[in-house]
């Protein structure tokens, strides 16, 4: 995968951010074993270029989600509530930034994420401009449904690379990230479960699939139900309801650490 990674040409995070930001998207998931992923990379589009920052190509993610004490946002998307939501911050780790962001339900089942710059020592905590972001981001008909103040329920960590795809007559600008080394950790006693051998595969587009869902789809792989939060949270507490990713549980977590 190094050496595939390390021969696409390169894209600024200022390029990326101006030609595919795509903060409202459609997003699809594969769940991709690590020896078939080399292979993919080198049959990319030829358009493909991966984000390089200061010559690094790989970025370690941390993110903490923040819940109920009834768990709304689990449960909202554990039930395919109309309303469901998440809060979490994001903070890049090799460069020391953090964001709270907050992900709502759009149109035709597109994506919406709003971010706030958050300070990075504080990723465990929502300060209380945070939650006043996210509450105002919620709106009343979500805010309403709070059964009490948001806390931390789940931190994941993993390293990401980020391709981009440029738009041509086939279809519009397209982003896509790859996950290696996820691990889920339960913030209120430390227990870790992981996600060994794969990697999580997400594209970013518009309504019209990308260049790499139709390579993926060529290879027999299809999308999969996977939120990094639902699942985990279903990973470290099998009691709770957990339909939406049965599939993936049961195909690629290993009954043991369930």
């Amino acid at each position: 995968m190094t050496s595939a990674l390390h021969r696409l040409p390169a894209v600024t995070l200022d390029d990326l951010q101006a030609d595919a930001a795509l903060q409202t998207r459609v997003d699809r998931k594969y769940v991709v074993p690590l020896p078939t992923l080399g292979g993919l990379l080198d049959e990319l589009d030829p358009a493909a270029r991966v984000l390089d920052i200061g010559g690094r190509r790989t970025f370690t993610y941390r993110s903490v989600y923040f819940d109920t004490p009834a768990l709304t946002s689990y449960l909202g998307a554990a039930r395919r509530r109309r309303q469901r939501f998440k809060v979490r911050t994001r903070t890049y780790v090799d460069d020391d930034l953090c964001w709270v962001e907050v992900k709502t339900r759009g149109p035709r089942g597109t994506t919406v994420k709003d971010r706030l710059p958050h300070e990075p020592a504080a990723s465990a905590t929502l300060t209380d401009p945070a939650w006043s972001f996210a509450t105002t981001v919620l709106g009343d008909e979500r805010a309403d449904r709070l059964d009490g103040p948001l806390r931390p329920t789940l931190v994941t960590t993993y390293d990401r690379i980020t391709l981009h795809v440029p738009a041509d007559d086939g279809g519009p600008a397209s982003r896509t990230t790859v996950d290696t080394g996820l691990v889920w950790t339960d913030p209120a006693d430390g227990r870790e479960r992981a996600l060994p051998g794969l990697a999580v595969v997400e594209t970013k587009t518009g309504s019209t699939p990308s260049s790499t869902d139709r390579l993926l789809w060529r290879h027999g792989l299809r999308p999969v139900r996977l939120s990094k939060y639902g699942t985990g949270m279903a990973v470290l507490h099998p009691d709770l309801p957990a339909t939406p990713w049965r599939r993936v549980l049961d195909r690629h977590v290993e009954p043991a650490a369930r």
